[in-house]
């Protein structure tokens, strides 16, 4: 690395932590050759063309909002009232996300930032199944090296019975039982679970798959999500 980049990254590093100490920085990109409508509990909700960014910073002196999802929309349709419906992870016909609550399926990132021995906790999730590829990661390497990519063809070859326009359902949502609704307490990975598993091996694929699907890095750390990280997109996810 260069000392002129070296030096731009660590000044950028030091006044953002000066200047947002109370706050944590997450970007948020999309990659994808179509609309995102990117939703952020904290931090509401945006409409992402591709190229797009959007910084949100969680307020790290509550607890509450320590704590945070965030998901891709797909194929939605907002009035001027910014309300109105998606096809995939709509919350509740709102633009601007107001609880956790969204409409599965929607590929999820969430975070517990500051948390014990000044730690940020992080994953990607698919127990709300899948809709669109997704990376969750820190924006600098030197900060932390956890690269958390969720990037297979779900979609297209999602079982005939998960399968749903725009996305591929969680069995929860489909079945409604406890054995995949996990409503028993601790419970363990099924066949439709370990369908994720086997092609996003460090996402959650069921509530209780924390061993090789939860990620920590230090606090402070500056993350970025990406939408599409791969930018191998296929025709069903935005037709479909």
């Amino acid at each position: 690395m260069s000392f002129i980049k070296s030096f731009f990254i660590s000044f950028y590093i030091m006044n953002s932590h000066f200047l947002n100490q109370a706050n944590a920085i997450i970007d948020i990109q999309n990659n994808c050759p179509f609309t995102i409508w990117a939703a952020a509990v904290p931090g509401g909700g945006r409409r992402l063309e591709y190229g797009d960014t959007w910084k949100i910073e969680p307020d790290m002196t509550t607890s509450s909002t320590k704590k945070g999802r965030i998901w891709g929309r797909t194929n939605c349709n907002f009035d001027s009232l910014r309300r109105g419906q998606c096809q995939t992870g709509d919350c509740n016909g709102l633009l601007e996300c107001q609880t956790f609550s969204s409409t599965p399926p929607n590929t999820l990132a969430e975070y517990a930032l500051n948390q014990f021995n000044d730690a940020d906790f992080i994953g990607i999730s698919l127990v709300n199944g899948f809709n669109i590829p997704m990376e969750f990661s820190p924006v600098f390497a030197d900060e932390c090296s956890t690269r958390i990519r969720c990037t297979a063809d779900i979609i297209g070859q999602c079982p005939n019975e998960l399968r749903t326009p725009g996305g591929c359902n969680n069995p929860c949502t489909i079945f409604k039982t406890g054995e995949y609704c996990c409503t028993f307490g601790n419970c363990g990975p099924t066949n439709y679970s370990k369908f994720f598993k086997d092609r996003c091996s460090t996402s959650y694929s069921y509530p209780s798959d924390d061993l090789s699907s939860l990620f920590t890095c230090p606090s402070g750390t500056i993350y970025k999500i990406v939408f599409c990280p791969l930018c191998i997109i296929h025709k069903y996810i935005f037709l479909t």
